[in-house]
């Protein structure tokens, strides 16, 4: 359904994707892991039509650069960051992007209460929280039913409720036969919602390995997730790094990959750096079943 073939994309002197090639079969779920800058969403952006860049993508066999309008009909798309107009309608919302797609009619209701939005249709966005917010782009995302899904961090700014909500209801898709293709940096989300992992760093894809593998080397490891101003987050990163976690940035403040007997210690650490934290959360990985 997906298959990219060493595909590369150059900014100036620095190659954010490096002859990556990766297939997915239809009814496959892989997921994009990697640190920020790894690659993964520039090579999503490609996949999407919306970077030129040297090989070949085609979903569906159509390719995405000479037949990109055909192509993209295949694919429901969920980006990181919204651009909804906080005035707009909700209902009306799914009624303007309908008629983008060309769905001469269409029931706004019903795509709403698909994901769990039934009766917020006579909302304004601005009245949505986030975690509501993302289940209206999924919606969107899903209007003609296209068989294949891509996501980019679509947890990233949400709190544990509404990531365990959306997560949950990506699960439910992610068994219906639609072919998913995302990017995480959490891996309870890649524990649940994927059959494979492709793991990126400088623009490459090192390994491909299976979900269960992957669930089974983070087994027992929890996500801390440290909520922080936005000029603290890149030293608080090196910080984490230098003192040999594994932290990246993500949405609205930083990953840190921690041992149970370990989830105290960051903390201990950015505070003797000075780095305050507004708020945080911790996740336990959990197990995938089969």
């Amino acid at each position: 359904m997906i298959r990219i073939e060493n595909v590369s994309k150059r900014f100036g002197r620095t190659r954010a994707v490096d002859s990556v090639s990766l297939a997915l079969p239809a009814g496959d779920s892989v997921a994009l892991w990697g640190a920020n800058g790894a690659g993964k969403t520039t090579l999503i952006r490609c996949l999407l039509g919306l970077l030129r860049f040297q090989g070949r993508i085609a979903v569906g066999g159509r390719d995405v650069l000479r037949d990109g309008k055909r192509a993209r009909l295949l694919v429901g798309y969920v980006p990181q960051e919204l651009g909804f107009h906080d005035e707009l309608g909700v209902a009306e919302a799914v009624r303007f992007f309908g008629r983008l797609k060309g769905i001469a009619r269409l029931d706004a209701e019903a795509a709403l209460a698909s994901v769990g939005l039934a009766g917020h249709g006579g909302k304004r966005v601005r009245e949505l929280s986030g975690g509501m917010k993302q289940r209206l782009a999924l919606s969107i995302a899903l209007l003609g039913d296209p068989p294949v899904l891509v996501l980019d961090e679509v947890t990233a700014s949400l709190d544990a409720v509404g990531r365990e909500e959306l997560v949950g209801l990506l699960g439910g898709l992610s068994g219906q036969g639609r072919t998913m293709l995302f990017a995480s940096h959490r891996p309870e989300e890649v524990a649940v919602l994927a059959r494979r992992v492709a793991v990126m760093e400088r623009g490459r894809i090192v390994r491909t390995v299976l979900a269960a593998e992957f669930a089974s080397a983070h087994q027992g490891r929890a996500v801390l997730h440290l909520v922080m101003a936005a000029e603290h987050r890149d030293r608080a990163v090196r910080s984490l790094t230098d003192g040999g976690f594994a932290a990246s940035l993500n949405g609205v403040g930083v990953l840190v990959h921690v041992a149970p007997e370990h989830k105290a210690a960051p903390f201990r650490l950015l505070a003797r750096a000075g780095i305050a934290i507004d708020d945080f959360d911790i996740t336990p990985v959990p197990e995938r079943t089969p």
